[in-house]
């Protein structure tokens, strides 16, 4: 009798475990990504200079400080600072160290130091109105913002106007080229301070482009500046301000008007800037060097030319206390690769010569350079030291996304990754690539939550010429091969972007896992065109944007046909911006492959699209005519099967709701039926409470017509 007692609690807890399991809701998959569902990690990870002391931020609230082990040492409340700086911090998202005790803080008006020992803080900067782009100099606690459409230092005493222009054409301190070419900022501070860099851009030239403000009565206008394809682009130049003499010189660019103007880099004496200058047409390349006493042009240490486009995307690295000797990086060879090069001799060595990407220049010092790549992995992301001899070591050994920061004073490197099959860890390695201290080691928070979660496959395929491309595959967690299985492919497919990496999730958003509880297979595939894979596989698509990428993804579909699971009756396509282009250009190009598709932000035709980026992959329209006929979706719309939807943030600035208008308007003309949907003044991606809406939007309207 007490046998079966025992069997029948054994069938209960068993029985109530399973019926524990949690579905996924659509809105948690959305809005808890990064938040409830994200592994354990550590925040805002900082080397304490001069030490092996280390911060970081602890749930916004407190600043947490560990030695090299991970013993923590202090604990700094937000309380704590609020009461020592005078001020009232909504959370801490950063802190820059300064010293050994001292660290800067920023609460969105001002900047205040805090000194951890004595447990005194003092604002140290303050503007009469907010900072916006600013940039703290370590040294000098000088800082540089903006404030409309000029440029500014504030310090402890007073706001200096660095530049006052009241045309609001003319535009300093604010990242130029729409953040092309890897500028992500304007201000560029000179290595100790003493002066300061800045990008001013002239749209004078530019097109006025209207958006409407509906939170008013009646609407209002806000007009942009958009440079649209072989129309007028901006006219750059580079200021240098002298914070003692507090005047202003511009360098003196002798190329076009509207050349473009990138990787701003200090010579470690302060007294040179480098620039590359890049012609409109991008397919010249000119390293530039210019006296920043004077802004006279010096000389031109190298060109790169390429018959299709160069994109310099690096600064150079100069080593410690060398005037003359840099780090740059370059795919001439096809692959972004390391080059030391002197400016005395004009001599260039290459470093690496390896047959995949670097990613990004750590740190120089005066034997070598720590910077990350992908390694023989194009999915994944590692640490390497390469020697000026060329001798070159992989520092991470584990496999995955790793993330570093340095601190190589004390031969310490904090490392914190994750892979397909690992949530995350956060350690300590020294720079031979040795675990010194583990500090976190994730746990499955799905598992942790007891959600319900189907498994992604990962694997690669040929595409028409032989190319081999990664593919990830999202299968529900009821599987079974004996049934037929609806799919949606979800694609981007253009330049600078990678779906699949070897990270937590394989890079896929939440979302996909709930489609695929749905019932749902869901598929992508990274195509010729996408990011880290070298020079030849992404500038295959120049001149003819689509071409290829479609190419790739019918091979993706070739090989779902493959899978006796699929059911090649019930394909959906769905994308967002390159990927919304994609989209459109599937359900007309390959007409009858999709029931249905969903193309959020889309371009449709890149003449409407900005000079930068699609004169790079188009030339200018005179230049390639039959390439823009080609590639505007109006003059396939007749083509159409299936259902359509188009989605289009009303106050997108980036690609400008024109692009759909036009197509609607062609489809109309066409006698063909498609359905639109407005997000009210949101501008390129839908964010906040309204994303939950949007994908349910998006993934309902799949599931009810992928018929």
């Amino acid at each position: 009798m007490m046998k079966n007692i025992f069997g029948l609690v054994l069938l209960f807890l068993v029985s109530t475990t399973s019926w524990s399991q949690n579905e996924l809701s659509l809105a948690d998959a959305v809005s808890q990504q990064y938040r409830k569902f994200y592994p354990e990690h550590i925040v805002g990870f900082k080397w304490i200079p001069g030490t092996n002391m280390y911060s970081n931020i602890e749930g916004y609230m407190t600043v947490d400080i560990h030695d090299s082990k991970g013993v923590g040492l202090e604990k700094i409340s937000i309380q704590a600072l609020n009461d020592a700086c005078g001020t009232t911090f909504p959370y801490i998202a950063n802190v820059d160290w300064i010293n050994s005790e001292e660290f800067y803080l920023f609460d969105g008006k001002s900047y205040f130091k805090y000194n951890w020992k004595t447990k005194k803080g003092k604002r140290i900067a303050k503007a009469n109105f907010d900072f916006e782009n600013e940039q703290i100099q370590i040294e000098t606690g000088n800082v540089a913002h903006t404030h409309e459409n000029n440029l500014f230092v504030t310090n402890e005493t007073a706001t200096i106007n660095v530049t006052d222009f009241d045309d609001p054409n003319i535009v300093s301190g604010q990242a130029i080229a729409r953040s092309e070419f890897g500028i992500t900022n304007g201000i560029f501070w000179s290595p100790k301070g003493n002066k300061l860099a800045f990008y001013q851009k002239d749209e004078s030239n530019v097109g006025d482009y209207p958006l409407l403000d509906i939170s008013q009565t009646p609407g209002k206008l806000i007009s942009i500046k958009y440079p649209m394809a072989g129309q007028g682009s901006e006219k750059a130049k580079v200021g240098v301000f002298d914070v003692a003499s507090k005047k202003v010189l511009y360098l003196e660019f002798k190329g076009g008007k509207e050349h473009y103007y990138t990787n701003v880099s200090w010579t470690p004496d302060e007294k040179k800037i480098l620039v590359a200058e890049l012609n409109r047409e991008q397919n010249h390349m000119h390293l530039n060097v210019y006296d920043a006493q004077t802004g006279k042009f010096l000389e031109t240490l190298f060109e790169e030319k390429h018959e299709k486009y160069v994109e310099p995307e690096h600064p150079a690295f100069f080593l410690p206390e060398n005037a003359s000797k840099f780090v740059w990086v370059t795919e001439k060879d096809g692959f972004n690769n390391l080059y030391l090069f002197d400016m005395q001799s004009k001599k260039e060595t290459q470093l690496t010569k390896n047959r995949w990407v670097v990613k990004e220049v750590l740190e120089v010092t005066s034997k070598g350079a720590y910077f990350t790549g992908t390694g023989e992995d194009p999915k994944a992301t590692h640490l390497f030291y390469v020697d000026f001899n060329g001798k070159q070591t992989q520092l991470t050994s584990q496999s995955g996304t790793h993330s570093v920061v340095l601190n190589l004073e004390k031969g310490l490197i904090f490392d914190q990754f994750s892979d397909i099959n690992t949530p995350n860890v956060a350690q300590i390695i020294n720079t031979k690539g040795k675990v010194m201290k583990e500090l976190v080691r994730a746990k499955n928070p799905f598992e942790t939550f007891k959600i319900t979660m189907g498994k992604a496959e990962y694997g690669w395929i040929k595409a028409k010429d032989e190319t081999s491309l990664a593919y990830r595959l999202i299968k529900p967690s009821n599987f079974d091969e004996s049934k037929k299985y609806p799919v949606l492919v979800y694609v981007y497919g253009g330049p600078h972007a990678q779906l699949i990496t070897d990270s937590w999730l394989g890079g896929a958003s939440l979302w996909m896992y709930w489609m695929a509880e749905q019932g749902y297979l869901v598929f992508t595939v990274d195509g010729r065109g996408s990011a880290n894979r070298g020079r030849d596989f992404e500038n295959v698509i120049h001149r003819n944007l689509g071409k290829h990428e479609i190419e790739d993804q019918m091979s993706g579909v070739k090989f779902l046909k493959s899978l006796p699971y699929v059911d090649d009756s019930r394909m959906a396509v769905h994308g967002w911006s390159f990927g919304g282009y994609m989209t459109i250009s599937m359900m007309l190009k390959k007409a009858g492959v999709f029931n249905v598709g969903v193309a959020g932000g889309p371009v449709t035709d890149w003449a409407y699209y900005e000079v930068m980026y699609g004169e790079r992959y188009m030339d200018m329209p005179e230049e390639n005519p039959e390439g823009y006929e080609e590639t505007a979706l109006r003059n396939h719309v007749d083509k159409l099967e299936g259902k359509l939807m188009l989605i289009h943030g009303t106050a997108d600035n980036v690609v400008v709701m024109q692009h759909s208008l036009d197509l609607i308007k062609n489809f109309i003309d066409k006698g063909k039926q498609v359905d639109f949907f407005p997000y009210p003044m949101h501008e390129h991606n839908v964010y906040g409470k309204d994303r939950i809406h949007l994908m349910t939007k998006v993934l309902e309207y799949i599931i009810n017509n992928n018929k």
